[in-house]
């Protein structure tokens, strides 16, 4: 059984059209799984409903083996951190000292124990150097490094990304897809991306492409990109790397088929050193 399980869930935002429409899937624990899809596909209300901030019509959600009910929300929510998608909504604090220790001092950590905690996850954002700063003199991608601290120090089991690169620029997302790729290597975490970012896909473990509400597609990034008539049915799009390759090979380059861009280097480097 996975860390996350989604049995038949359900939801509508008017009673009516089905925002997320009889779906099913299980996330395992200590992965990096990704839920992509168009706007309005349902993704991100599907990641809502998994941390509990909406009520389902029907069907069933277990967090590392409870049930999503009222009676063990507060155990849940203690398992799962959230990641939104403005950071300038996330901050509650007055330096980024502040807003990391909000969340502790809600859980009642003793001072003594807060300082050692909050130094070591602005530590692993490479955040330390900003702990005294205001959060208004920060980069995009630097106040979600300070949410992803904050969210840390309450050590969850399970971290959701709603969106959480979609409002930066090209190099805030590239920064806080680096520290959800060291998040997952180095610490084990559970984490549940939720993206239109197709080239953050390629990174994953596991993938699930959602339409119309409706889980399209599952499987491993490789599976997933293999079926690329699909994918532009449900309204997404390829990788830029294999773009490229296509374009290559219209040139006459023949490469192996890779869905990263560091294997294109790799590859490029291998054709290269035959010549």
């Amino acid at each position: 059984m996975g860390i996350v399980e989604v049995k038949n869930l359900c939801f509508s935002y008017d009673g009516e059209n089905m925002a997320v429409d009889n779906i099913s899937f299980s996330v395992p624990a200590g992965s990096y799984t990704t839920i992509v899809g168009h706007n309005g596909s349902g993704k991100s209300t599907a990641a809502k409903l998994i941390a509990g901030l909406l009520e389902p019509k029907s069907g069933e959600i277990l967090i590392d083996g409870l049930k999503l009910n009222e009676t063990n929300l507060q155990k849940i929510r203690n398992r799962i951190g959230i990641v939104f998608q403005n950071p300038d909504n996330q901050f509650i604090g007055s330096t980024v000292r502040d807003d990391i220790a909000f969340g502790l001092e809600n859980h009642c950590i003793p001072q003594p124990e807060m300082d050692p905690l909050i130094e070591t996850y602005a530590q692993k954002v490479k955040m330390t150097a900003y702990l005294n700063s205001e959060p208004t003199h920060l980069s995009g991608g630097q106040k979600q490094r300070v949410a992803i601290a904050g969210v840390m120090a309450m050590k969850p089991k399970i971290i959701i990304f709603d969106e959480a690169t979609s409002m930066l620029d090209p190099q805030g997302k590239d920064e806080i897809k680096q520290v959800i790729m060291e998040l997952h290597q180095e610490s084990g975490l559970t984490i549940l991306s939720i993206t239109h970012d197709i080239d953050e896909v390629t990174a994953s473990d596991y993938v699930l492409a959602m339409d119309e509400g409706h889980i399209a597609m599952t499987g491993t990034p490789e599976e997933i990109f293999r079926d690329e008539e699909k994918l532009r049915k449900i309204k997404l799009d390829i990788p830029f790397s294999l773009k490229l390759q296509e374009e290559l090979r219209r040139q006459g380059v023949r490469v192996d088929r890779t869905i990263t861009m560091e294997g294109l280097v790799e590859e490029l480097c291998r054709l290269h050193s035959k010549m």
